[in-house]
């Protein structure tokens, strides 16, 4: 019954036409800093909002991933550098929140790659992460990118790549790597990114919360 209920809620709350769009970052076990980006969702709301005409709130509060308020927020925003741990509980928490329409979109702030998958095998242990092609549906929202996702932070000098889980035709998560877009949304003083930087991961983020409410 709760994940009918839930179910219920998130599917109502997926729209644009919301008065009052709900997104999160979510909270995690294992020392790593899910707080990395503590700026990058408020600014991200307020891009989407003037932009996007959404109406997200610029309240975006830290949910535990085995939580009953992860399902307050239709969309939730995962970031670090280190170790993730999910228990059984919270893996099961975290699959029936996206199998019920919620949306999950982590983005690794560089070291983070190495414990995730192995995290979100628990929460799909029949599904692998596959590379999401550039005429993916999420690189071509308002903003068009048409070589994928764009490169904000150097680190390995690596291309950058999105990966997603999909089930049933839907995608569930989304998984950015060597790209740190949430470092791009954070205040312009955080990092000194050139502006032109900035506004693409801004954009980049914008495509992924209007792809995530109109899926």
């Amino acid at each position: 019954m709760r994940i009918v209920l839930a179910y219920i809620i998130l599917v109502s709350t997926l729209s644009f036409g919301q008065s009052n769009l709900k997104i999160a970052f979510l909270k995690y076990s294992g020392g790593g800093d899910y707080y990395a980006n503590p700026t990058s969702l408020p600014n991200l709301a307020t891009f989407c909002n003037k932009n996007l005409n959404t109406n997200i709130d610029k309240e975006t509060p830290y949910v535990e991933v085995g939580s009953p308020e992860l399902y307050d927020y239709p969309f939730v925003h995962m970031t670090g550098h280190g170790n993730v741990i999910f228990s059984p509980s919270e893996a099961e928490n975290l699959r029936n929140y996206l199998r019920g329409g919620g949306f999950l979109h982590i983005d690794d702030n560089y070291g983070m790659d190495k414990y995730i998958r192995d995290e979100i095998k628990k929460v799909f242990p029949n599904n692998e992460f596959v590379e999401l092609p550039h005429d993916h549906p999420v690189f071509n929202q308002k903003y068009k990118f048409k070589s994928g996702l764009p490169k904000i932070h150097e680190h390995d000098d690596k291309d950058p790549q999105a990966f997603g889980i999909i089930e049933n035709g839907r995608l569930l998560c989304l998984y950015t790597f060597e790209t740190d877009l949430g470092d791009g949304w954070e205040d312009p003083e955080v990092h000194n990114d050139p502006e032109d930087k900035r506004l693409e991961a801004l954009k980049m983020g914008a495509n992924i919360i209007q792809y995530a409410f109109n899926r």
